[in-house]
């Protein structure tokens, strides 16, 4: 099956969409450094760098193809921006939108913040989304997936707009019960890579970890604010928190090296601890040395790219492209589904109830 991909990235999406079974046969990208990732790792892909706005009529060359996916770029609609829906970047999703009038593929995916899909001060922008689609000939629905229950190590739930032609079945979130599995933990997926500075892990972060204070306690010792800057304590023995693209410096995720790699306590634990129960916050420069920021090669992991897929780029832009990426094995769940609803491979015979839409869901 042939696809398109847009805003594509350093091509985590891609390589989700490739393993389901796709080529890619085009993809656009605006970022220079991340269009170098892309076509160091996909070279069989035709990639348009630039405004996608201009490119739009590069795309019509392409016929019969199957699906058009990607994720246009969110801080108008995320929590951790200023969530404008006014935003220039916001208007990106109706270019996508676009596309697919134009190209008229079986079907398409969209992804996005989990906000976009979730928050009421958005059902406005949803609403004119879905109907633009819905009057191109397309049955939509909204789902948002959390990555750790599709095998990715990381707690990050984004929303998908998926929209397949009226005469193929839509893709209900049943569907997705086959594709969930239980994800590794830190502790799985680090250890095997080997210690920040060894071969295979050389992609260190120099930030300094330093100690807030003025701490921002939560119950979890992994929540709320122990140390400066957004970089939050990672919990080897569970999943990570969303991985931001402005990891690089002090947002970069903390890792305890004695309680990773030697089993010793939790340096974080004990020190969270120690403030619940009314304890004075230690100087900003006490942070013990064996505390240290996650490498790319971590981040990579973490998002589920291949061990040897190419970054290309200075450290913070690699930071950047990792946090921006949609996570390949998301992906590769989303990418299936909607191949076995344009293969005729969903089977819906009736029972049950979502949106309005009765249903029973069996997979042939």
């Amino acid at each position: 099956m042939k696809a398109i991909s847009l805003f594509s990235g350093a091509g985590g999406m891609d390589v989700g969409f490739r393993d389901a079974g796709f080529q890619v046969i085009a993809a656009n990208e605006l970022d220079k450094h991340a269009c170098v990732t892309f076509r160091a790792n996909h070279p069989n892909t035709a990639l348009f760098e630039g405004d996608i706005d201009e490119l739009r009529a590069e795309f019509s060359k392409f016929k019969g193809i199957d699906v058009v996916f990607g994720g246009p770029p969110c801080q108008g609609f995320s929590v951790a921006g200023k969530m404008d829906p006014d935003d220039p970047r916001s208007k990106l999703i109706f270019s996508f939108c676009s596309v697919i009038e134009q190209i008229k593929p079986k079907g398409f995916v969209m992804e996005n913040v989990k906000s976009l899909g979730s928050l009421a001060k958005f059902e406005k922008v949803r609403n004119t989304l879905v109907s633009r689609f819905q009057k191109a000939g397309y049955t939509v629905t909204v789902h948002i997936l959390n990555a750790k229950e599709f095998g990715v190590p990381q707690s990050r739930e984004r929303v998908f707009f998926i929209g397949v032609k009226n005469e193929y079945q839509p893709i209900f979130s049943a569907h997705f019960q086959k594709y969930r599995k239980q994800a590794p933990t830190l502790r799985d997926i680090l250890i095997p890579l080997g210690k920040p500075g060894t071969e295979n892990n050389n992609h260190v972060c120099n930030a300094k970890v330093t100690l807030a204070a003025k701490p921002v306690l939560r119950k979890s010792p992994y929540a709320g604010m122990l140390f400066n800057g957004q970089g939050r304590p990672l919990n080897p023995d569970g999943w990570a928190s969303t991985l931001p693209a402005s990891m690089g410096g002090n947002r970069t995720p903390i890792i305890d090296n004695n309680h990773l790699y030697e089993g010793r306590a939790s340096w974080v634990e004990e020190y969270h601890r120690h403030l619940m129960a009314g304890g004075k916050s230690q100087g900003m420069h006490d942070a013990p040395s064996y505390l240290r920021r996650l490498t790319i090669n971590e981040a990579a992991l973490l998002q589920s790219f291949p061990s040897d897929y190419v970054f290309c780029g200075p450290s913070s832009k690699i930071y950047s492209q990792i946090g921006n990426a949609v996570p390949c094995g998301l992906a590769y769940a989303v990418a299936k589904s909607i191949r076995s609803s344009i293969s005729g491979k969903i089977r819906i015979n009736y029972i049950g109830t979502e949106k309005g839409h009765n249903f029973e869901l069996a997979i042939a």
